[in-house]
């Protein structure tokens, strides 16, 4: 009988560290290794100076129960809290309530501006936009052109970096698919309480109360308390395989204590794809590496500002359509949770979505800070002159491109994988190049340690795919919490990939909220 050598598992996000946990529980011998220094993948939770940010916001609300009783068996009921979903859209100095309230929209909008609007409304049903391949056409032809400016255009040229008609209008259909006008008039006369049958309307949802990133330290911990190992601070630079076996056989890290080749059984990947791919011995086949080379990301700043209580406010973010400034998103991470802050202060993260190695992303941290600063007083959502401190989070790869290509790579990527090392198996929203939910990641992993260690053959692609968002109820919960991202065009993506030195084995991350979208 040939020695057993365990799973190598690539990445400490949501998806590598439930595959952890999951082959422990079946008696299976596991190391992961983690290039960043902490654990979570876009999950985590920073601390600086005693504040702690969540980097992005991380509603724990799913529809798949094997997901939910894994969170409550890592941390005990005491260390949630329920918590209201609040979130408003930020248009023009004033903050409409989402989802639409009636008095609300009209007494901001203004009684001629919301008959225009209607007005827009009823010319888009009558003469619909002849091109509605694209997101812009899609969405004008079902709200009419004002509302489409209004509450979806800017926002989402913010997060992609591109004129909203040259995104695709598969996203917009899937993703908006349930919210309509009529339904948003329906719903902001006759509103009802704790509503799960529209897209991004649930209003309570769970969360850790040190933050998301409590949940997977704390894994991260019992991973190694049951035996396996977690090493943070270590890349992966190669991993080997046998072409004439069909197996990976081994991987080389690069960490504190040197560079090591570790054999292993099978290898568990969270990393992009791209440099999975990148990262085999001997090479994979010019074409596959030209596919994975092929592959894009949308990056993630966070400017994290200590205000003075007084400036807080009860969302948990704020989607700033104000085309003014460059910040997407406000949240208050007091609203996520209190052990966050500290008392009489409260810490407001500014979100902006990046390209890396652009301007913004090169820009030092203090000059991130000045900028948020500025825009937070430009908005008039602090006084000038309050704000007593920031701090910086950069997250590459937030986001994986989904471009008129990306489709076709993935295919051409797993498929030769799936044929030349079987026992590599890609998980989680990097990993697969997939908007995976931080639960669909998890439920990757799960599906994934069943095949491993049972000999079942789930297909783990098969997750997300053509499901229902995760804020929607359908009553079976085993449709899972799915949506896609928009495919973008290939054409107007010039942002280079950086130059790495090695490969970096970052967490997936995998995130428990929607597409940023309105």
């Amino acid at each position: 009988m040939s020695e057993q050598h365990g799973t190598v598992v690539i990445g400490a996000g949501p998806a590598g560290l439930t595959a952890a946990y999951e082959l422990l529980r079946h008696g299976l011998p596991v190391r992961v290794v983690e290039a960043d220094e902490v654990v979570g993948g876009i999950s985590r939770t920073v601390e600086r100076d005693g504040w702690r940010f969540d980097i992005g916001g991380h509603r724990f609300f799913t529809k798949v129960p094997r997901v939910e009783a894994f969170w409550h068996e890592i941390l005990p009921d005491e260390d949630f809290l329920t918590r209201p979903r609040m979130s408003r859209i930020f248009y023009r100095g004033a903050l409409f309530n989402y989802p639409l309230s009636a008095t609300n929209a009209l007494r901001n909008l203004g009684l001629p501006e919301a008959v225009r609007c209607l007005g827009s409304y009823a010319r888009a049903r009558l003469r619909p936009p002849k091109d509605q391949s694209h997101f812009e056409g899609w969405v004008s032809a079902r709200f009419g052109w004002r509302l489409y400016s209004i509450f979806f255009k800017t926002y989402t040229e913010k997060v992609w970096g591109m004129p909203a008609d040259r995104l695709q209008a598969d996203w917009a259909a899937q993703r908006i698919k349930n919210l309509s006008l009529a339904t948003a008039i329906r719903n902001a006369v006759l509103p009802r309480r704790r509503r799960t049958d529209v897209t991004s309307l649930i209003e309570e949802f769970q969360y850790p109360k040190y933050g998301p990133g409590m949940m997977w330290e704390r894994c991260a911990e019992q991973v190694r308390q049951r035996g396996g190992a977690v090493s943070t601070g270590t890349w992966v630079t190669a991993v080997h395989r046998d072409p004439k076996r069909r197996r990976a056989t081994s991987v080389t890290l690069n960490g504190a204590g040197g560079q090591r080749t570790e054999p292993a059984d099978d290898v568990i990947s969270s990393m992009p794809i791209s440099e999975l791919v990148a990262a085999l011995r001997p090479p994979a086949p010019p074409e596959v590496l030209a596919c994975a080379a092929d592959l894009r990301y949308r990056d993630f700043l966070t400017v994290a500002l200590v205000v003075p209580a007084e400036f807080s406010f009860p969302d948990n973010w704020i989607y700033v359509h104000d085309p003014a400034v460059r910040v997407g998103r406000i949240q208050n991470f007091g609203s996520w949770s209190p052990y966050l802050v500290k008392d009489g202060r409260t810490c407001l993260g500014l979100e902006y979505f990046v390209f890396e190695d652009d301007e913004m992303w090169r820009t030092p941290d203090a000059g991130l800070v000045a900028l948020a600063t500025a825009e937070l007083e430009r908005l008039g959502l602090v006084r000038p002159g309050v704000v007593e401190a920031g701090h910086v989070v950069r997250m590459p790869k937030a986001y994986p491109v989904y471009d008129e290509r990306y489709q076709h790579n993935v295919e051409v990527i797993r498929a030769w994988l799936a044929e030349a090392v079987p026992n590599v198996h890609p998980v989680g929203r990097n990993g697969m190049h997939r908007y995976n939910n931080q639960d669909h990641s998890m439920l990757t992993a799960m599906l994934t340690v069943e095949n491993i260690a049972t000999g079942s053959t789930h297909d783990v692609w098969s997750v997300n795919v053509e499901q229902d968002y995760h804020e929607q109820s359908t009553g079976d919960c085993r449709r899972g919490t799915g949506r896609d991202a928009p495919v973008l065009p290939r054409r107007i993506i010039t942002a280079p990939i950086a130059a790495r030195e090695g490969v970096h084995a970052a967490g997936d991350g995998g995130r428990s909220t929607r597409a940023p979208l309105v």
